[in-house]
């Protein structure tokens, strides 16, 4: 399977590095704070895929990751904060949670990893920076919230993954899986869409 184009995998990194530095925004940290928090969120769950799946870590072999996380940083710092009030970081941490499961999807497909598998390595991807910026940011993890985030993540990926097996062009399903983990993400956000929790 032929990767996604690489400026996706870039966009991708740039919303989740927006919504690690917003954490540190929020809490008025200081500038490593920020570049901490977008460098954890923005390539946490993408270093816990390539060594699951044996691969170079990518943001070790490519030096733009860092600098777009940095310059991501850079750009939300000298902004004035009322920029971002509301909920900008839940909308930034939704795009980049349904564009990361395509694409960690995607890269373990090119490995010639079964299709299965390649959804929860989407999922991986997806989430675990957002865990990791959570858990560092005294946050509740979203693992024990019953919003939909990891099932959102999970159709973006198993929606492309089906139909890139059903021989649909590797981008249009690549868009399609994203804007629907999107969309259910986004229900989520404005309507309070929950998992029902386990009553006992």
């Amino acid at each position: 399977m032929i990767p996604l184009p690489v400026w996706l995998d870039l966009f991708g990194i740039a919303v989740f590095a927006a919504s690690g530095a917003l954490a540190a925004a929020y809490r008025g940290q200081t500038l490593v704070t920020f570049s901490f928090f977008a460098l954890v969120t923005g390539v946490g769950g993408g270093t816990v895929r390539d060594l699951l799946i044996g691969a170079p870590v990518f943001w070790v072999q490519d030096w733009r990751v860092p600098a777009i996380c940095l310059a991501v940083v850079g750009l939300i710092w000298i902004t004035p904060v009322r920029w971002w009030q509301g909920r900008a970081l839940d909308w930034f941490d939704a795009v980049g949670l349904s564009v990361y499961a395509v694409l960690g999807a995607s890269k373990t497909l090119a490995m010639g990893i079964a299709p299965i598998t390649a959804v929860l390595m989407g999922v991986i991807t997806a989430c675990v920076g957002g865990i990791i910026r959570d858990v560092l940011a005294g946050e509740p993890s979203i693992l024990l919230r019953p919003e939909i985030y990891v099932t959102a993540a999970a159709l973006a990926a198993g929606l492309f993954v089906l139909m890139g097996w059903a021989g649909v062009p590797l981008l249009i399903a690549a868009i399609i899986g994203a804007l629907a983990g999107f969309a259910l993400r986004a229900m989520a956000i404005v309507k309070g869409w929950a998992i029902p929790s386990y009553k006992g």
